[in-house]
């Protein structure tokens, strides 16, 4: 069941690129543009909608967390290395808008946190006793 976890993952990460992709065509950006984002905001919303139905079994989960305590982060730092040293060669420009997107999501969080409300937390994973 591991592996249908790390499944949905890579079918995240895939559609999260050809977005990145996607958006760097229409945008003009010979550049791949927020797919990892893409990708780990679709792999939060997939998992927590197949949770609810019932659906994401506690194994599949597993395989996702692997991913996400190995993989993911340093996808995400060498992203976020190659996009800093883009915007620094960019001029101040490039500069400016990633320090505005930057403080309108820091400004969004508070407001973002209370559209969410305040649910109890998700049951615990069950450990299944091996025979």
């Amino acid at each position: 069941m591991i592996i249908y976890g790390v499944a949905v993952l890579a079918a995240c990460l895939i559609v999260g690129m050809i977005l990145g992709d996607a958006l760097g065509v229409v945008l003009g950006v010979q550049s791949n543009i927020g797919g990892v984002g893409f990708a780990m905001l679709l792999l939060i919303v997939l998992t927590d909608w197949m949770r609810r139905l019932g659906k994401f079994p506690p194994h599949s989960a597993e395989g996702v967390l692997f991913w996400s305590a190995m993989y993911i982060p340093i996808v995400v730092a060498m992203a976020t290395t190659q996009n800093v040293v883009s915007a620094v060669g960019g001029g101040p420009i490039a500069i400016l808008a990633g320090l505005g997107a930057t403080i309108v999501c820091w400004a969004l969080v508070p407001a973002l946190a209370r559209l969410g409300g305040a649910e109890p937390p998700l049951p615990p994973v069950a450990e299944e006793s091996e025979v």
